[in-house]
């Protein structure tokens, strides 16, 4: 039978735990979620549609400047990728391997990429056609996933980006939180709401559409995590997916009459 002490300790540790994770979030994707609220509630009074206006991803930060402008890109990646860093000490201090615990790691790297590649044509080409629905049904903002000049660290940049949001996303929004949820004796499926209701939120810069095509992304993405135990994949389609969006956009953007632009 647990002591006093025992409890005390319990629930100085679940205290502790409550703490960092939202300290986490608040350094991270949590704060994301609060400027795209932010960011939806001013488009919302904007003139016009939401299809009107637009949500620009990628963009230059030193125009006309290529060498500082690339700086710049570099530097965002960089420090985007803290708060996995973060995640991956306060594991550490359990003892639990890191990342690895998260299945992070190179342990299955055919596994990982092959039902990431799976993931993502099934996902991003359901995608793309709930994307279309929802800019013409005025429920999304036209997003231009980039604006960079046509320079030769472009596409790279792009790449190097969207590698950096599927692992930001993955390790926090799934094998993170889930982990932490767990271990407050969440119940698997408030879990799952919370990680999907959190993806969503931080894509709401794009509108209604973005909300909930994310949301429901998020609760496939857990399933996937709980039946595999590995965030690997998840990064690997993750990745793929803003990929193609992102080169995809690069190329084909004003060349096409289905793509929309600003």
């Amino acid at each position: 039978m647990p002591t006093g002490a025992d409890l005390a300790d319990d629930g100085l540790r679940r205290r502790t735990l409550r703490t960092e994770l939202l300290l986490v979030l608040a350094l991270s994707l949590g704060a994301s979620a609060v400027s795209s609220l932010i960011s939806f509630l001013g488009a919302l009074t904007e003139p016009g549609g939401l299809a009107d206006q637009a949500a620009q991803l990628n963009s230059s930060r030193a125009p006309g400047r290529p060498w500082l402008d690339l700086a710049w890109q570099l530097f965002a990646v960089a420090t985007a990728l803290v708060p996995v860093a973060l995640v991956a000490h306060l594991l550490l201090r359990e003892r639990t391997g890191g990342l690895r615990v998260l299945g992070f790691d190179l342990r299955r790297p055919g596994f990982d990429l092959g039902w990431g590649a799976a993931v993502a044509a099934a996902i991003g080409g359901c995608g793309i056609g709930l994307y279309l629905l929802a800019q013409a049904g005025g429920l999304n903002l036209t997003v231009e996933p980039e604006s960079l000049p046509q320079v030769w660290w472009k596409y790279p940049v792009l790449i190097v980006s969207a590698v950096q949001n599927s692992v930001v996303e993955e390790v926090i929004v799934v094998g993170y939180v889930l982990r932490r949820l767990d271990q407050l004796g969440w119940s698997p499926l408030a879990a799952l709401s919370a990680s999907a209701v959190l993806r969503g939120s931080y894509h709401l810069y794009q509108g209604i559409g973005g909300f909930f095509g994310n949301m429901a992304m998020g609760v496939i993405f857990v399933l996937l995590y709980r039946r595999w135990g590995r965030v690997g994949p998840l990064v690997a389609a993750h990745a793929l997916i803003d990929i193609v969006a992102f080169v995809g956009y690069g190329l084909l953007a004003g060349k096409v009459d289905w793509l929309p632009t600003p």
